[in-house]
């Protein structure tokens, strides 16, 4: 079904991920903006004549999810724009913006309904039975939850914040109709008028859609820890150089869907053909952008193989931080020898999990490595995992 749609909207062509975001994300905007406009008018006007505050609140929020999708209209057209001066990363995360206002908006109407409700409860009006109404929230939940499905799946092929929260949007619009035809069938088979609760319970729906889209959204800004199938697959093919020692200080930035930019440092053989050695990176770096399409900067680190004093004393030196936190690690071990002590200086890698400050965690392990002789000195990084 997912392919279906997607060739249907594409045309069958072949695109680049730019216009393919562009070209399905634009036709899934016109679409969710003539069906919520539809759904909009038929709800506000029958709600209206039978004296509806749920109805109308409903029908509210489809007008709200119409300028939902005119903002995710122009998100698309923004964040394929080609990367410029000012914006060198380009203009992908304008989605995670566009996310926030929609996010904003279903929360002012979700607000708004919760406030007329309660009125409603406090001050009691009529509300008639129509057949007419059921028939439009019956169409208006099969409507909204095909809108859903349609912006949950390509949503998903097209790596959108926009369209996934356009989803769960329209998924609580369903959710919420229902409870309004609910309260219709209740009215018409009990004669209780259950209409401002069934507002409340509307509301309410709205306004949980509009928190789950913000916490999303600003974890996207903020920025959280990269996805670990990314952080895999780049190990997978950085264990395939056998130049690769090791791999530390990764970073991942993602300045939007389908723009991710990693730097991190490979350990080398300090004794190794620097030629040889910077080829293998320049080659692990294209690779990462051929398969991942990330963007890669790798800084060459060269380490001590053939000196077992070092060798060994590193293994000693890790030993000593298993004792502390079974979590910890080090790289970047160098030993540098005086006339009057010995540095060592490593960095050691810690969990954000580890209780323990930064100073607290140098001061111990200072403590351990002296205790192995007076004269070795610590210089020591905390890199957080």
């Amino acid at each position: 079904m997912t392919e279906f749609l997607y060739k249907l909207l594409t045309g069958g062509k072949s695109l680049t991920k730019a216009d393919e975001r562009r070209k399905i994300g634009t036709s899934a905007g016109i679409i969710g903006i003539i069906a919520n406009v539809i759904l909009f008018l038929g709800k506000f006007l029958t709600g209206t004549l039978v004296g509806s505050i749920s109805m109308r609140a409903d029908a509210i929020n489809n007008l709200s999810d119409a300028g939902s999708s005119v903002i995710s209209l122009i998100s698309f057209k923004i964040s394929a724009k080609p990367a410029d001066r000012k914006h060198p990363y380009g203009h992908a995360r304008i989605e995670y913006v566009a996310s926030m206002i929609v996010s904003f908006l279903i929360l002012y109407i979700g607000l708004d309904f919760l406030i007329e409700s309660i009125n409603k409860i406090t001050n009691p009006s009529k509300t008639e039975f129509s057949i007419f109404s059921v028939i439009i929230l019956a169409a208006s939940v099969a409507v909204k939850l095909g809108l859903a499905l349609f912006n949950s799946r390509l949503g998903k092929k097209i790596d959108s914040d926009v369209m996934k929260a356009t989803a769960a949007d329209s998924l609580s619009d369903a959710l919420a109709t229902s409870a309004v035809l609910i309260s219709m069938i209740i009215m018409k088979f009990t004669g209780i008028d259950t209409d401002a609760y069934m507002g409340i319970v509307v509301a309410v729906i709205i306004l949980i859609a509009g928190i789950k889209i913000l916490g999303e959204t600003k974890d996207h800004i903020l920025g959280t820890a990269p996805d670990t199938d990314i952080i895999d697959s780049i190990n997978d093919i950085i264990r395939k150089y056998p130049e690769a020692l090791g791999i530390h200080d990764m970073h991942i930035h993602n300045y939007g869907p389908g723009r991710i930019v990693c730097s991190f440092h490979v350990e080398v053989d300090g004794s190794g053909n620097i030629f040889e050695l910077h080829d293998a990176i320049d080659n692990m770096e294209k690779q990462i952008g051929e398969e991942l399409g990330i963007e890669c900067a790798i800084h060459m680190d060269p380490i001590v193989t053939d000196d077992e004093r070092v060798s060994a004393l590193r293994e000693t030196v890790k030993k000593e931080l298993l004792q502390i936190d079974k979590r910890l690690n080090i790289h970047d071990f160098r030993f540098v020898e005086g006339t009057t002590h010995t540095n060592l200086i490593f960095d050691v890698v810690a969990p954000f999990e580890l209780k323990m400050t930064d100073s607290e965690l140098k001061n111990e392990i200072s403590a351990r490595v002296s205790r192995l002789s007076r004269d070795y000195f610590t210089v020591i990084t905390v890199d957080r995992e």
